[in-house]
């Protein structure tokens, strides 16, 4: 095995994969070892690398990659170049500082944005071979501290994995840090808004929420819980340690609900001006900081300096986290400058707000904005203050798949928007269906008595579909816990771009608001307003090769295609590819966020063979409970390994399949009948022992045409005139010509008719099961 490491006096190239290359260059010959602010492990590997040289040139050899480099030179695209060879042959020739063709990452921050801002680079690229550039990062010492860098004035990552853009992201995380594991609690809905609640008020809007039977998991309590009108010497207000007893008489009583409620509770902080001496902390943090506290001098805030840090966490966070705080809110909003020249504040939150919390042994989570590369070590990311409109909602989808592309996969928006924009109730609830298929859903909204989120504010039919949408968001719980596991030890995100699984297919970089949602679903929210003659909103969806059913409707399309899909205001197209398993909670509106479900539902769509395992822990112990549909054979398989002492003891599986017709049912199922109105044959079993098998002879679709009811609906929906609806009606269903239909079709007067009702219609684009 030829080195890896080839070093001169200004330069220095370590080749950790066949596909990874770290290259510095130092005028002073010094290289930094030590770890950095976005670098914590360089340890991969044996590579497979040869290296031949001349006096003015170093060439290296991988099975993936040539680099060649003008020896002694500092980088530019005139001394550094690489030809990357892709899995399908094609070999492309590349420049240093080319980031023509990047496919991006994610953005610190979307306050203020309205619609589309400029996102930062991403480890992946169209033509196969990027550029990470750590030179301005910290070096991190053996304290886990940040401290200046030793030489190497350019210190940069190239990234040439073709289109593998799974495995650039799996050697990422291996690079950077692993995803932590978020708590389950995290993953339900969370209630956010910017309101001076009180403890009366606050704890009547929670029992609102209930008996709703509308499930919530986390409680945001923005700033108002703390004293926000100070003596006009201490400044303003913003920043705040001591509860505002006016509001909240009993902070502990008050936090002690929540949580018997199954609330986890974040309260939001904006640290910027430090501890005051009108704080309940102070004299505690005084004393430990030597402040006069007669004169009431105040204590900076500065983390790097370590007195003022250890008192910020002991003498400030932790006594309110033992009396009921499980995480915080960080609300950095004053810019990169610190005291130390270069390191950036709200990095420094970050990092050592998850660094006391992983040292005191809690589930370590924080809310706060991104910080560079290196930030999904520190979940979960709040975008910031978006302006309420269509065009910060279809920015949205976009801008959280793509920071897949430099692994930063836990977003949080203000879902419907935080301020200003206008009132529109169909972009609310547009809005609220995203977040439900987003990694992390927080209603949010601003100060204003007139954009409030609680879904009942709404007129009675968006406000239904909302509840129904919230109610479903935790029954997804099982399943967004499993890929909350894949992306912790897998470094698989929840929410993945379509070229992740399709990298060959130029559809799969030009539908931007489309992604995978975890491993069994093809997500495609509705970002625009709907057409108000049709009375349905649409968005292009691109069908890899395959059968795919609507996870919401009972039809099927087949693949292969982009297809304009319609939907109507309870609907957005949520596709499961044939043979897709999706756990789901039967009873969600039940079980609080950090229970395990006592019923699983399991949706099982026919047409393919697949495997899903389901992965529930307690913190201590942990289940897998794997089911195999085996389509050919026509039988499915249901088994459980690990303690099953941790999971309910009435714990039922609960199967759905989707089908044309009745399935005949043998084996282990205690129960079973087949619902003809929804399709669906449901099949019930125990917890198993050991496996068990359930036989499914005729578990299959059909190919027949869609009934004329679809297209009734459609047509009675739309916003036209009723002679022109009764004469193509009658028209219609007495044409059974595919042909002179699509003819009937093209006659309506109004084109986005046509269109809805084409994809309501044809066989090839959409079909019953």
């Amino acid at each position: 095995m030829a080195k890896s490491v080839i070093q001169g006096k200004h330069y220095r190239i370590t080749v950790l994969t066949n596909q990874l290359v770290r290259m510095e260059y130092s005028q002073t010959g010094v290289f930094e070892n030590r770890l950095t602010q976005t670098v914590i492990n360089r340890t991969f590997e044996a590579v497979d690398v040869s290296v031949s040289e001349t006096e003015t040139q170093v060439q290296i050899h991988t099975p993936t990659i040539d680099l060649f480099y003008e020896k002694e030179k500092e980088f530019n695209e005139y001394t550094v170049s690489v030809d990357v060879r892709f899995e399908t042959g094609y070999t492309h020739h590349w420049r240093y500082g080319d980031t023509e063709w990047n496919l991006k990452g994610t953005t610190r921050t979307l306050d203020g944005a309205n619609g589309e801002i400029p996102l930062e680079d991403g480890i992946m690229s169209r033509n196969g071979i990027t550029i990470m550039d750590d030179s301005t990062t910290f070096a991190i010492n053996d304290e886990n501290q940040p401290v200046p860098r030793l030489g190497s004035e350019t210190d940069c990552y190239l990234f040439a994995y073709g289109h593998n853009y799974v495995q650039a992201l799996k050697d990422f995380y291996q690079l950077t840090g692993q995803t932590p594991l978020l708590p389950r609690y995290a993953l339900g809905n969370w209630w956010s808004r910017y309101w001076k609640y009180s403890e009366d008020s606050y704890l009547t809007l929670i029992e609102k929420f209930n008996k709703e039977k509308v499930p919530l998991s986390v409680s945001v309590i923005d700033m108002d819980w703390h004293l926000t009108e100070v003596p006009e010497r201490f400044g303003n207000g913003w920043t705040g340690y001591t509860w505002d007893k006016k509001l909240f008489p009993n902070p502990n009583r008050f936090m002690k609900s929540l949580h018997d409620r199954g609330l986890a509770i974040t309260l939001n902080v904006h640290p910027a001006d430090g501890i005051r001496a009108f704080e309940e902390a102070y004299p505690r943090v005084a004393k430990r900081l030597n402040l006069n506290q007669e004169a009431e001098e105040p204590a900076r805030f500065d983390l790097s300096d370590d007195t003022f840090r250890m008192s910020y966490f002991e003498d400030v966070h932790h006594p309110m986290e033992e009396d009921g705080v499980d995480f915080w809110w960080i609300d950095w909003q004053q810019g990169t400058k610190s005291e130390v020249a270069g390191l950036d504040p709200l990095w420094q939150l970050n990092h050592y707000h998850f660094l006391d919390q992983k040292n005191r042994k809690h589930d370590p989570l924080i809310l706060s904005r991104y910080a560079g590369p290196g930030s999904h070590r520190y979940p979960i990311g709040f975008s910031g203050d978006t302006i309420i409109s269509w065009e910060s909602l279809d920015f949205q989808p976009y801008m959280t798949a793509t920071a897949s592309n430099i692994g930063y996969t836990w977003w949080s928006h203000d879902i419907g928007g935080h301020m200003s924009g206008y009132k529109d109730e169909e972009l609310s609830l547009r809005w609220l269906q995203f977040g439900v298929f987003s990694p992390i859903n927080r209603l949010h909204s601003s100060s204003s008595a007139f954009t409030s989120k609680e879904p009942w504010e709404y007129e009675p039919t968006i406000a239904g579909i909302m509840k129904d949408y919230l109610r479903f968001r935790h029954a997804l719980l099982p399943y967004l816990y499993t890929a909350n596991v894949n992306t912790h030890e897998q470094g698989e995100p929840l929410m993945q771009p379509m070229y992740y699984r399709y990298p060959e297919l130029d559809a799969s970089y030009q539908t931007r608001n489309q992604y995978f949602f975890g491993s069994e679903l093809l997500v495609a929210p509705i970002t625009q307003p709907m057409d108000r003659q049709t009375e349905l909103g649409k968005v292009q969806v691109f069908l890899p090769q395959g059968d795919w059913f609507d996870l919401f409707r009972n039809c099927r399309y087949e693949g292969d295609t982009t297809i304009t899909m319609y939907r109507s205001l309870k609907d957005i197209p949520v596709l499961a590819k044939a043979g897709a398993i999706i756990p789901l909670d039967a009873h969600p509106e039940q079980t609080k966020a950090s229970e395990l479900p006592t019923t699983i539902r399991w949706e099982i769509f026919p047409g393919s063979s697949n495997q899903y395992e389901l992965i529930e822990d307690n913190g201590t112990q942990r289940c897998i409970t794997r089911i195999q549909l085996d389509n050919e054979m026509q039988k499915l398989t249901i088994d459980t390994q690990g303690d099953v002492t941790m999971l309910p003891s009435e714990r039922q599986h609960e199967f759905h399949l989707r089908v044309t017709d009745e399935v005949l049912i043998g084996g282990d199922a205690i129960f079973t009948k087949y619902d003809k109105q929804r399709k669906e044959q449901i099949i019930l079993i125990n917890q198993p022992e050991g496996e068990q098998i359930v036989t499914l002879t005729g578990f299959a679709y059909s190919k027949t045409q869609t009934s004329e009811q679809a297209v009734f609906d459609l047509l009675k929906r739309a916003n036209i005139e009723n002679e022109l609806k009764d004469h193509f009606w009658d028209q219609y269903q007495n044409e059974k010509s595919k042909t002179k239909r699509f003819n009937l079709l093209s006659q309506l007067s109004s084109r986005e008719l046509s269109q809805a009702l084409f994809e309501c219609e044809y066989t090839d684009q959409r079909t019953d099961y």
